[in-house]
C-alpha cells in the first residue's frame, strides 16, 4: 500500500473520498472532505495542511487528514467543532492502512508530538493507529477525550416511549403538555432554501443570548463557519436547522447533520424568556419522533457528558485520542 501527500485544499473537491466515508463504519460527517474543507477555509490556523491518500491495487482504500503546526500534529478538524475525527476506508484494511499512514506520517518533518483525538474507543482505527505508531518506535498513550451519547432507535416512537425509564417518560410528556397549555400548539418548523437566512439569523440569536461559555461560543468568527457550513451542506444536503415554533414564534432550534443512518445533534439554543417551558427539550422530543419516523437508525448526541441526553434514553459511546511522541 502506497501514500500519496498532498497539501492542496483543492483536493478536497478534486479527490472527493465521501465514497469511503460512507463505506467505513465510523466515517462520519466530520471525515467528509466538505466538512473538512468549510473548516479549513474559516478557521485556517496557520499549519500545513497534510491530507494522506493510501492506495491499494491503484484505488484509494484509506485517507486521512493532518494538520501539522507548532511541533504537533493533529487531525484536521479542530477538536471544537469536530465531534469524531481520524482516517476513513473500507472496511477490513485498517492495519495495512494504519501502517502505511503512519510511516508516511512518520517520515514528515514539524512535528515531534501529537493530539490525534476523535476515535471512538469502540472502533478499529484507534487500535490499528496504536499498534502501528508503536511499531515505528513513536511513544504512544491512550487517553480520553469525551463521550458521545447515542440513542439506538427504534421503528416506531411508542417502543422508544418504552425504551425510557417511566420518570423520563413521564417528564417527556409532561413538559410537551406543558408548552401547549401555556404556550399553544406547536410544531416543528424545518429549514429550507427559502427561510435559511432568517432562519440562521434567529438561532444565531438564541445562542447568543445563552448563559455562561454557550453564550460566549457564537463570535463572528464561528458565526461564518455555521454559516458556511448551512451554505455548502444544507438541504438536500446533510445540514438540518429546525425550530419548535408556537404562536408564531421560533422558541428553540437545533442544527443537526443527517449522514448514513444516523441524525446528530450538533448544536442548539432556545429562548430564554420561554425556560420554564422547556421548548429545547421538547424540540429534542420532537426531532427523535421526526427521526423515526424517518426511518434513521441512530440519534447521536455527540460529544458532551450532559445529564440531559441521558433523560432521552441514550447510552455512553466513549471516544478516546492518542497521544504520541517521538
Amino acid at each position: 500500500m502506497q501514500v500519496e501527500l498532498s497539501d492542496d485544499p483543492a483536493a478536497f473537491g478534486a479527490r472527493d473520498w465521501t465514497s469511503l466515508v460512507e463505506a467505513d463504519p465510523e466515517g462520519s460527517i466530520f471525515h467528509t472532505p466538505a466538512f473538512l474543507e468549510t473548516w479549513w477555509q474559516e478557521f485556517e490556523p496557520g499549519g500545513r495542511l497534510v491530507i494522506a491518500f493510501a492506495e491499494d491495487a491503484g484505488a484509494t482504500a484509506a485517507v486521512c487528514a493532518f494538520d501539522v503546526r507548532d511541533d504537533l500534529l493533529t487531525f484536521l478538524g479542530g477538536f471544537d467543532v469536530s465531534d469524531y475525527l481520524g482516517p476513513v476506508g473500507l472496511p477490513g484494511i485498517e492495519d495495512r492502512a494504519a501502517k502505511a499512514l503512519v510511516g508516511t506520517v512518520c517520515s514528515l518533518e514539524g512535528w515531534h508530538r501529537g493530539d490525534l483525538a476523535g476515535l471512538p474507543a469502540d472502533g478499529r482505527w484507534l487500535p490499528a493507529l496504536a499498534r502501528a505508531f508503536e511499531a515505528a518506535g513513536v511513544r504512544v498513550e491512550t487517553a480520553e477525550d469525551g463521550v458521545t451519547p447515542l440513542i439506538d432507535l427504534p421503528g416506531d416512537f411508542e417502543a422508544y416511549e418504552q425504551m425510557l425509564s417511566s420518570k423520563h417518560r413521564h417528564e417527556m410528556r409532561r413538559k410537551a403538555r406543558r408548552l401547549e397549555r401555556d404556550a399553544g400548539a406547536f410544531r416543528l418548523v424545518p429549514t429550507t432554501a427559502e427561510n435559511l437566512d432568517p432562519h440562521l439569523d434567529r438561532f444565531i440569536e438564541l445562542h447568543r443570548s445563552s448563559e455562561g461559555p454557550k453564550g460566549k461560543f457564537m463570535v463572528p468568527g464561528m458565526e461564518g463557519f455555521f454559516r458556511h457550513l448551512a451554505g455548502d451542506l444544507a438541504d438536500p444536503g446533510p445540514f438540518r436547522l429546525t425550530f419548535i415554533e408556537t404562536a408564531g414564534e421560533l422558541m428553540a432550534g437545533a442544527i443537526a447533520f443527517r449522514f448514513k443512518d444516523s441524525l446528530s445533534l450538533y448544536n442548539s439554543a432556545f429562548d430564554h424568556a420561554h425556560r420554564a417551558l422547556a421548548p429545547g427539550m421538547v424540540l429534542i422530543a420532537e426531532m427523535i419522533r421526526a427521526a423515526i419516523d424517518e426511518g434513521v437508525g441512530r440519534f447521536d448526541l455527540l460529544k458532551g457528558d450532559l445529564e440531559y441526553k441521558y433523560r432521552f434514553g441514550a447510552r455512553a459511546r466513549p471516544v478516546s485520542r492518542l497521544l504520541i511522541r517521538r
